[in-house]
């Protein structure tokens, strides 16, 4: 596995989701991003790589069979909205790209088998952006 990256304040933020999920009997839906938490190298906000998936960033996916391309925003639970693409950080594909860089190639379960991705662009970093507090 790669080493996927996250600024300091998406590693508390995830870290405190992780945390209430579990309290509030969550445990199972979280336990994706808890494992991506134990292998990530934690670095500042400044110091993240444009070419990195970091929380609120839309990012566009190639699907490796069909060659079809997706843009999804990887949100908190809270701000996730379907018809926006707006997809929660507890979701499998949010999950699998969270911290990856581009050219990365994501696997992921689904309900017909494992999907493959490539991340092709991130189209908006919040960090690259300067937009440090979102």
């Amino acid at each position: 596995m790669n080493t996927i990256y996250l600024t300091e304040k998406d590693y508390e933020r995830l870290h405190s989701l992780v945390q209430v999920q579990r309290q509030s009997g969550g445990a199972a839906a979280v336990e994706g991003l808890c494992q991506e938490l134990k292998r990530a190298k934690v670095v500042a906000s400044e110091e993240i790589p444009k070419n990195v998936v970091t929380m609120n960033s839309l990012v566009r996916l190639k699907d490796l069979k069909s060659n079809g391309t997706m843009e999804i925003t990887v949100v908190y639970p809270k701000d996730a909205d379907l018809n926006s693409r707006k997809i929660s950080v507890l979701a499998p594909v949010a999950t699998a790209i969270l911290g990856c860089k581009v050219g990365d190639e994501i696997e992921w379960p689904a309900p017909k088998g494992k999907l493959n991705y490539v991340i092709e662009e991130i189209l908006y970093q919040p960090e690259a952006a300067g937009d440090l507090f979102l």
